[in-house]
């Protein structure tokens, strides 16, 4: 019954208690009282085992003495089957059982444990009262409150039955997939994310006019475009088109700063830093202090919620089958996109993240146009580059 309680997802527990059933009032207790349960199936256990032995000697002694008068030969013959008994019918076969569906088998098993419980209450608590004295007498702190919470273990085993039960051809819903994103969203590095350098936005503020800011803002749809002094590398902020509006003569004195983040920060940082500091729009840096891309609120709410179209995503990205079987690919389609697209299992990596880097990452060295690249049992034919960037591919399964 431990193995069962100790793997149940208590979350789920939760979510059926609205259903009337009798053994809900056993698993509350259950698991308003940890500590009572695993000292109830302590005691329990050590109870049948020591009745164990004794009926196991009893029985067969006599049979054993039939075939020898060692009392030392008897003795280890009998520890030998009592143990392999009771690692074989106590412990792997329940264990491999109950681990099995330990939701299912807690509530079948509730009631007769209940019984054992209120049976075996009083030792059981001596027990957990010795326990605890002990471990304060060592200067364990123990709390004796019970608050009955869910952890990350619980929710990700909950989101993972959903997607265990779901048929393979049936899309996830959308509740699951952000969820399973939000349980995801820790582990996720800006580099994962970011808009890269080569499609930032950006005007020189020593050679920019007011017209031709107006005609980038204009051109690009953009609520803000990102300064730089001399290059790329050296962004010292962003202007607002309102701010650009209201102080058309001084709009440079009306840039406001962003932060400045390394691509191997983690995204819920960054959006922790954003909410302090009222931001929506950062700069990432490599490791030389280059300019590696920038991250936008909207990007990371992307990597829980999904696609959200805003001002920096790029629309028109192609990803089409033809009817010979080979594809049309944008290089920057994300392989995980593409493999949920049409099941093609390119393989995944922290080098890459997208079909061009895919290529790069495998052939070293950048594609001219109309070339064909082999990779693994890919075939790339590189149909379009531009500004040195692999724009458009034609891929075929070898």
């Amino acid at each position: 019954m431990e193995i069962a309680y100790i793997s149940s997802n208590k979350l789920r527990f939760e979510l059926e208690k609205s259903q009337s059933h009798v053994t809900n009032f056993f698993l509350s207790i259950f698991y308003r009282y940890p500590e009572q349960f695993i000292t109830t199936t302590l005691v329990g256990n050590n109870i049948a085992l020591v009745i164990f032995s004794i009926m196991t000697a009893q029985l067969m002694h006599p049979l054993l003495l039939t075939v020898t008068g060692s009392d030392l030969f008897i003795t280890l013959i009998e520890t030998a089957l009592a143990t392999a008994f009771i690692l074989l019918a106590g412990e792997y076969i329940p264990k491999i059982i109950f681990r099995s569906n330990p939701n299912l088998w807690l509530r079948i098993f509730s009631p007769l444990f209940f019984l054992f419980y209120i049976v075996l209450y009083p030792i059981s608590k001596i027990s957990v009262w010795v326990s605890i004295f002990l471990l304060r007498t060592v200067g364990v702190k123990v709390n004796s409150k019970h608050h009955h919470v869910f952890s990350r273990i619980d929710l990700d085993h909950l989101i993972q039955e959903s997607i265990d039960h779901q048929d393979e051809e049936q899309d996830l819903d959308t509740e699951v997939k952000i969820f399973q994103n939000a349980l995801d969203f820790s582990s996720v590095k800006l580099r994962d994310c970011m808009v890269p350098r080569t499609e930032i936005i950006a005007i020189d503020e020593a050679e920019a006019s007011l017209q031709q800011l107006k005609q980038l803002f204009i051109e690009t749809g953009h609520s803000k475009i990102l300064i730089y002094q001399n290059n790329i590398d050296s962004i010292i902020g962003s202007i607002h088109s309102s701010e650009m509006l209201r102080h058309p003569d001084t709009w440079t004195e009306h840039i406001n700063d962003v932060p400045i983040v390394p691509e191997t920060m983690q995204a819920n940082k960054l959006m922790k830093l954003f909410n302090q500091q009222k931001k929506s729009i950062a700069v990432v840096v490599d490791e030389y202090g280059g300019t590696a891309g920038i991250v936008t609120l909207e990007d990371i709410l992307e990597e829980i919620f999904g696609e959200i179209e805003d001002e920096h995503d790029r629309s028109g990205l192609i990803s089409k089958k033809l009817e010979n079987g080979e594809y049309i690919l944008s290089g920057r389609m994300e392989i995980d996109q593409v493999n949920e697209l049409f099941d093609l299992e390119i393989p995944e990596s922290d080098e890459y993240s997208t079909i061009a880097g895919f290529i790069l990452s495998h052939y070293q060295n950048l594609p001219k146009a109309n070339e064909t690249i082999k990779v693994l049992h890919f075939t790339f034919r590189i149909l379009k580059v531009e500004n040195n960037r692999i724009d458009l591919v034609k891929l075929r399964l070898n």
